[in-house]
């Protein structure tokens, strides 16, 4: 099995990790947006990109900050106009993979 990336990188770069960590720390405590919303875009961000990995990573978090399932689809699907449709196959399986859980 491959290793996890984060952990890769924690234990490569143990201070560039934990100053990335710092950042995304305060990403999250800032009050702009609600959880549930940063957690969206996110995943429509990483979506876009076809990074499934984040995606797969991110539903739960979606999830516990109260997201739906909808919503999480029409996050995904939010990225066709800027990527096409390569989010939308290399994602969308995972999120309904989660919510039928």
């Amino acid at each position: 099995m491959q290793q996890n990336p984060m952990d890769l990188f924690q234990k490569e770069a143990p201070e560039v990790a934990a100053a990335f960590n710092n950042l995304i720390m305060s990403l999250v405590a800032s009050k702009g947006l609600d959880q549930k919303t940063k957690q969206l875009i996110y995943i429509a961000m990483k979506a876009a990109m076809g990074d499934d990995m984040a995606v797969k990573a991110h539903i739960p978090m979606a999830k516990a900050a109260g997201a739906t399932r909808q919503e999480v689809v029409d996050a995904i699907l939010m990225t066709l106009t800027v990527s096409g449709v390569r989010g939308v196959v290399h994602c969308l399986p995972e999120v309904v993979s989660q919510f039928e859980k």
